[in-house]
């Protein structure tokens, strides 16, 4: 049996902690047979290789009762870059968790497990979904709708570097004015509308207008104002953050892509960049 999990990216501007894709990179867990204990088999630097993994702290989590086995663990997710590396383990534990205890669960009651052990949906809910998902967490209830994302290219630049979350999030103010708040809620509502209808001429716009985060954590990716030159001189929708950073992504017609890669490609930065597309499928199982 072999677990796959796409990459997500969440926030997409002023989506905070709400707002998430599902994207093509992907981990993967082979499941080979039963053993005394859990081992994982991986290339993966730093990465505990036992019951001390994510993945399987997370599947006890959800069946404390699960006979060990082995595992094969493969992921292109780069850690700490705002991808959604550790929301796809907790997503592939969960499903770990429910295949070999035959839990059935369905995709809602999943979300709501992800979620608790995440601290919010904007990851974990395009992991199992697929597409877009506009999703909220308050007073321990999720609530979730599932979307398909416009037609366009995800030009993304992962950079060599790591940046944590907990360090992202420490450049954020502890609140907003009530002013401020609306505002920043208006440029919410409109990027997902514009999202949800496929204008995506009016959803870049807001995404670029984010007030919630971006302003405040850009200063952190020394490459973006470099890369969201590249995107406004080829008449890109939109350049952000991807969930914490330090991933940027420009979202463009599809035609323009490859162009608008070699552009950044001729910057020299230190990262690599990919031609990305949004994955439907979400969590999936394949069975021998």
């Amino acid at each position: 049996m072999k677990i796959t999990v796409p990459a997500t990216s969440a926030n997409i501007g002023p989506g905070f902690d709400s707002v998430g894709v599902a994207l093509s990179k992907y981990l993967s867990i082979e499941v080979l047979e039963a053993a005394d204990s859990w081992e994982i088999i991986h290339d993966l630097e730093n990465i505990p290789s036992d019951d001390r993994n994510l993945l399987i702290v997370t599947a006890l989590k959800v069946a404390p009762n699960l006979q060990p086995h082995r595992l094969r663990m493969t992921s292109d997710i780069p850690l700490a870059r705002g991808l959604g590396s550790s929301s796809s383990v907790i997503v592939a534990g969960i499903e770990l968790a429910n295949q070999l205890a035959d839990l059935q669960l369905t995709a809602g009651e999943k979300l709501t497990i992800a979620t608790a052990i995440e601290g919010h949906p904007d990851n974990v809910a395009p992991a199992i979904f697929g597409n877009l998902v506009v999703s909220s967490y308050v007073n321990e209830k999720v609530n979730y709708a599932v979307a398909d994302f416009p037609k366009c290219s995800f030009v993304t630049f992962i950079p060599n570097y790591e940046l944590k979350t907990s360090d992202s999030r420490n450049v954020l103010p502890d609140q907003l004015s009530y002013k401020e708040a609306v505002a920043a809620s208006s440029i919410a509502n409109v990027a997902v509308a514009g999202l949800l209808t496929g204008d995506l001429e009016t959803a870049g716009k807001a995404i670029e207008g984010d007030l919630f985060h971006e302003r405040f954590r850009q200063s952190l990716v020394k490459e973006f104002p470099a890369i969201k030159a590249v995107g406004e001189e080829n008449a890109a929708y939109a350049t952000y953050l991807s969930g914490a950073g330090p991933t940027v992504i420009v979202l463009s017609e599809q035609d323009k892509g490859k162009r608008i890669k070699a552009a950044i490609d001729r910057l020299g930065l230190d990262g690599k960049t990919y031609l990305l597309s949004v994955d439907t499928e979400g969590v999936r199982i394949e069975r021998d």
